[in-house]
């Protein structure tokens, strides 16, 4: 199959993960994460954070953030959320299951971001005990409609959630793609920003499979083993888990694959600044592109064998990974072109 863009989890692993793990399948080495590339991959990541935090590996990003979220509340807790959030949109109901009923509050705004206000809004709206009492506050970087929180609003919603006695959880399945975009040091983004508790994206990032959560309070991570292996998240073989990130980490490569797959949206971006049946429903910030246009050229996209999804606002989303050819990104601009180029060609209204 030619190479589609329909999502970043099309892509294969990168060479840096695969040499990793090929190289920690040589020999025997101890099971459930008692190993050396899960100490080295947990170490890389205090590294790269400047941080002594605690690390767990799972296998996906439901999972990780599902885990985290319940970790930190019980079950008569809400988490706040914005409305286009991960959590809230594609994972079918598993942050509420895995934490015994903590309630998804949603921020009902316009945009995908959450605000200060919305979280005022939310937390401060009902105070008796009949409403679910508020606890964690979650991001989404970058945001699903590939909007970036800037260091400076992760600080706000951060102060605002210390102001309100709530802590902060950051989903990052994309967040090699925000660091690379907004060219800052993870720590500056996180932690350093007031985040508890991050999930590093793994898969979207050139790993075959795998997500990390870091805990960068270690207390809040009081026994987070226990829930990883109830919910089938301790890998027995876990080296396989951990080495692949010792290749990407290690090597800069987590934040080169990030800056490559946000370039081919920003190309792609550019491309269709010259077609004037086409705009863009988001702006291009990180590795997604929304088009918006006629549904005739949808079809016609279609049929020339173009896969996308349209589940946000009607829009196809293309997506960039590591592996992104660019000149398959150049002829999807010139099939977008020509498929709604019919559109400026065809009369609104038939002629008199």
């Amino acid at each position: 199959m030619d190479q589609q863009f329909a999502s970043d989890n099309y892509a294969g692993i990168c060479p840096e993960a695969w040499e990793s793990m090929a190289q920690a399948n040589r020999g025997s080495v101890p099971a459930y994460g008692e190993d050396i590339w899960t100490e080295r991959a947990a170490n890389a990541f205090r590294t790269l954070f400047e941080s002594d935090c605690d690390v767990f590996f799972v296998f996906n990003g439901t999972a990780a953030n599902s885990l985290a979220l319940a970790s930190l509340s019980q079950s008569y807790n809400s988490v706040i959320c914005s409305r286009f959030a991960h959590v809230e949109t594609d994972e079918c109901g598993a942050p509420e299951f895995f934490s015994n009923g903590a309630k998804l509050l949603i921020a009902r705004n316009e945009g995908s971001k959450l605000t200060p206000d919305d979280i005022r809004q939310l937390a401060l709206c009902r105070t008796d005990i009949h409403y679910p009492k508020p606890r964690v506050v979650t991001v989404t970087q970058p945001t699903e409609t590939g909007e970036i929180y800037s260091i400076r609003e992760i600080e706000e919603i951060s102060a605002t959630c210390r102001e309100l006695g709530l802590l902060l959880h950051m989903d990052g399945a994309r967040f090699a793609n925000a660091a690379a975009a907004l060219g800052c040091k993870p720590a500056d983004l996180t932690w350093k920003a007031g985040v508890d508790v991050l999930c590093f994206g793994g898969t979207k990032n050139g790993m075959g499979v795998g997500e990390a959560v870091l805990f960068f309070r270690r207390e809040r991570a009081d026994g987070f083993d226990y829930r990883c292996k109830q919910a089938g998240q301790l890998a027995s073989k876990m080296r396989f888990l951990a080495a692949p990130w010792i290749g990407l980490l290690e090597t800069g490569t987590w934040l080169r694959n990030g800056q490559h797959g946000n370039a081919c949206a920003q190309r792609l971006a550019r491309h269709l600044d010259h077609v004037p049946a086409v705009e863009l429903m988001f702006p291009v910030e990180a590795n997604a592109v929304f088009v918006k246009g006629a549904p005739g050229g949808f079809d016609r996209l279609k049929a020339r064998g173009w896969r996308f999804y349209t589940f946000i606002g009607g829009a196809a989303r293309f997506m960039f990974a590591w592996d992104a050819d660019l000149a398959r990104v150049d002829a999807l601009a010139a099939d977008i072109e020509a498929c709604f180029g019919q559109e400026l060609a065809t009369p609104t209204h038939p002629s008199p």
